[in-house]
């Protein structure tokens, strides 16, 4: 299969977003105790329209690693209009207080000051080029933002349904497997580029650990 009949394969899956107008920007790569000197959480930026979206704003080294490449792009956390938490575990969430103005969306509901909407995430659309679906594996409440972008087509930032782009392939957390399994079969039908919780973006290949 050619890559321009899978890009057209993708943009037929029910999962992935109509729109490519959104764009995104990795501020911080994370690691793991066996990458890294500790462990960090990869934190993204992606924009859309009016949207101004922080994917997991979990454990870093210093806050600067977040809000420096930030206000690079000319943004400070008030810029910020909503924050996407793949998932509960610490090292993805620990700096969501950063941004005390956006609407933070998780697995079932949104949250926004004194707020509580209740809502659940699968096929919750941000814009027409944001999409969040349920991935459960690496946790019950995984969630993936799907973005549709001119540039890389479909980007899923998927915490750590994988880690890194190597995996691992058994994640030693996941409480099922088959679970792990097809939410990660789920995204591959739906992206042509992943970011991992801690690590840098990889292709949606044959390489992908499954």
């Amino acid at each position: 299969m050619t890559d321009a009949q899978v890009t057209n394969a993708q943009m037929m899956n029910a999962d992935a977003p109509l729109g490519r107008s959104a764009a995104f920007a990795i501020l911080t790569t994370g690691y793991t105790l066996s990458t890294g000197p500790g462990v960090a959480a990869t934190v993204s930026y992606v924009t859309d329209g009016d949207r101004h979206v922080i994917v997991d704003p979990g454990m870093v080294a210093n806050r600067d690693r977040i809000l420096g490449p930030l206000a690079e792009l000319g943004l400070g956390p008030d810029d910020i209009t909503d924050v996407i938490l793949s998932h509960h575990h610490p090292d993805n969430i620990m700096n969501v207080g950063l941004f005390g103005r956006a609407r933070v969306h998780d697995h079932k509901a949104i949250y926004q000051a004194d707020q509580w909407t209740d809502r659940d995430a699968e096929g919750h659309e941000l814009t027409a080029s944001l999409r969040l679906i349920r991935t459960p594996g690496h946790s019950p409440e995984d969630i993936t933002l799907l973005a549709g972008t001119e540039a890389a087509g479909v980007v899923a930032f998927v915490g750590d349904l994988w880690w890194r782009p190597n995996g691992p392939a058994d994640d030693p957390v996941a409480p099922d497997r088959e679970i792990l399994r097809s939410s990660r079969l789920r995204v591959l039908a739906a992206a042509d580029v992943i970011v991992p919780g801690h690590g840098g973006p990889f292709a949606a290949d044959d390489n992908a650990p499954r």
